[in-house]
Formats: C-alpha cells, sequence, structure tokens
C-alpha cells in the first residue's frame, strides 16, 4: 500500500479513484465495513481504492482539551490499514490552516487532487469540514458538480449497539480487552515507539523497553503478560504499566515497560505492540528495591507459567481473563 502526503504521489493521473473518509482510528468493525465497501466498489470500476485519513485526530487541532486519546499510532493504523489491501492511504496534515476548510472545499481538494474521482465512501454519521458542515446530503448536492457517486454506510452494530472508536476506548480503559478485541475483529494492541529509559530497571537486573504512548488510551495500571511484537518478530514479555511508586512516589505520569522474557535486543527506536494476555496485578509501592525485584522475580515466573499452560504466541488472545 502506498502511503503519501498529496494525493499526486499515489495513482496515475488517468486513473479513477474511489475514496475513503475517516479518522480510522482502531480501524474497528465499522471502519472495516466502510473499507472493504470501497474496495469491493472500486473493483468493479478498475479504480484505485484510497483511505484518506489525517496525521491526527481532528480535535487536537480544533478543540485540544476535548481531543481522546487514540486506540493507535499513525504506525499501527497505516499497518492495519494495508492489511486490508487497499491501493493506497493519503495522510492530510491535519493543522489550523487545513481545520479551516469547508466540505466544500476539502471535497474540491479531493477531486483537484485526484482527478478522476469516482466514489466518496464515508460512515452515515460521520462529519468533515470546517464547523462540520459535510455530511452525505452535502455529498449527495455535489455529486452532479463534480461527477462522483456516495456510498453513505450504516453503522456495523454488536449486541445492539454501534461500534465505535469511543467505545473501544471505554473498553480498554475499563480492562476489558476482550470486549475491544471483539469491536476491533482482531485483538488489540498496545503500540508505541522505543524511547531511551532511566536505566534503573536494567539495574534491577530487568531491563526493559519503554514505549512512548503519549496520547494513548492506556489499560487499567499494573503488571501484564503480554506478547510483543516487533519488525516481524515477536516475544513473551511482562509488561508493567504505571506510574513505578516504589522509584518514585510523586510520580504522576503513566509509563509502559516490556521486559522480554529470554531475549536480549536492543529496541531503541523500533515500533513495539504488545498485546496483554493477562493481568498478573495491581501495581503497588514497595517497601525498598530489595522487595520490589522479589516481586518482579514473582511477577516472570507467574507469567512463564502462564505462558507454558495456556498461551502460544499465535495471532490470537489466549482465553485467559484480562483483569484476573
Amino acid at each position: 500500500m502506498k502511503v503519501a502526503r498529496q494525493p499526486a504521489e499515489l495513482v496515475a493521473p488517468a486513473k479513477p479513484v474511489c475514496v475513503a473518509i475517516g479518522v480510522f482510528d482502531g480501524v474497528h468493525l465499522g471502519h472495516q465495513s466502510i473499507l472493504q465497501d470501497l474496495k469491493q466498489y472500486a473493483e468493479t470500476l478498475g479504480a484505485s481504492a484510497v483511505a484518506v485519513t489525517f496525521d491526527r485526530h481532528p480535535l487536537a487541532i480544533v478543540d485540544p482539551e476535548r481531543a481522546p486519546r487514540l486506540i493507535q499510532t499513525l504506525g499501527q493504523r497505516l499497518k492495519t490499514l494495508e492489511h486490508l489491501a487497499l491501493d493506497a492511504a493519503w495522510v492530510v496534515e491535519f493543522d489550523a490552516a487545513f481545520s479551516r476548510l469547508t466540505a466544500e472545499e476539502f471535497v474540491t481538494l479531493l477531486v483537484q487532487g485526484f482527478g478522476r474521482l469516482s466514489s466518496i465512501h464515508i460512515g452515515q454519521h460521520f462529519h468533515f469540514g470546517y464547523r462540520r458542515t459535510g455530511t452525505i446530503a452535502l455529498l449527495h448536492q455535489l455529486e452532479g458538480r463534480f461527477g462522483f457517486a456516495t456510498r453513505g454506510l450504516p453503522p456495523c452494530l454488536q449486541d445492539g449497539h454501534p461500534v465505535s472508536s469511543t467505545r473501544i476506548r471505554q473498553a480498554i480503559r475499563h480492562g476489558d480487552l476482550h470486549g475491544a478485541d471483539r469491536m476491533l475483529g482482531r485483538p488489540y494492541a498496545l503500540g508505541g515507539r522505543v524511547v531511551v529509559g532511566d536505566g534503573r530497571a536494567r539495574r534491577l537486573g530487568f531491563p526493559t523497553a519503554n514505549l512512548d504512548v503519549a496520547g494513548l488510551t492506556l489499560p487499567p495500571a499494573g503488571v501484564y503478560a503480554a506478547r510483543a511484537l516487533w519488525a516481524g518478530h515477536t516475544a513473551r514479555a511482562v509488561v508493567n504499566i504505571g506510574c513505578r511508586p516504589t522509584i518514585d512516589s510523586t510520580n504522576q505520569v503513566l509509563s509502559v515497560e516490556a521486559h522480554l522474557l529470554d531475549r536480549q535486543i536492543d529496541l531503541y527506536g523500533h515500533d513495539l505492540e504488545l498485546v496483554l494476555a493477562n493481568r498478573l496485578r495491581d501495581e503497588r509501592a514497595f517497601p525498598n528495591l530489595d522487595a520490589l525485584k522479589r516481586q518482579i522475580a514473582k511477577d516472570i515466573a507467574a507469567a512463564r507459567a502462564l505462558f507454558e499452560k495456556e498461551i502460544e504466541l499465535d495471532a490470537s488472545r489466549p482465553t485467559l481473563s484480562p483483569m484476573s
């Protein structure tokens, strides 16, 4: 799948293009229904299927205080889109200037950028453009002028409720990772770039990969058994999500650290994904570092026992309770 910051970089000028527009955070089952409709419709026309998405959530620019924490990094989102076998993705740089484009100006930008725009696919309740005036009704009004077809897709329902990024974020925050899996249509994975930490875990004898998770929705604090995935590799891991109260009792910022089992590898700069298999315990403060070291050793032993008993490192989440 080609990825670009300008539509002209993606397809040949003479080839028709069908686009789906959305933030697509999580690329959940509802998003997938829109993108599958895009792909099938494009195939009937001999057109390219292109996802038009944004480098950040629009609210991060329009109303930062209301901007949600995301389910995926941009890299994860693009990788998931690629798995759907789309032809290309245009990642729009959503800045202050772009936020002031009217919906009609945005559609004009699409037409000019892609040349032969055959169809626009969106969710029935999706809004775009300045003051969210872009709707299915507006697209139908513009069809005659620009010559594209509008495809508005209904919500994907699960247990009688629409699948949405908001519901998935709520499930993740509450530790209902199985619920998140069901709405995503795949195992939820917490992702981030591995960054340099303070080295304290290494000095304790348990080196960790520290993830940059700024702006992401996080599961409840605690210690988890997990699968770590990076650059086509996989490993078993013990993951701590929390503030590390034994090391710094004043710290209020959640961090994510993964200790890989039986692997010594430099992951700095790599994008790492963590599929959290089972919650081992709450995060808590210990009286001293020796007590913390003993507990970490117990956590690793508990994770090993779970892996040996029930968990296979495959593409599916094990049938263990995420909050046991």
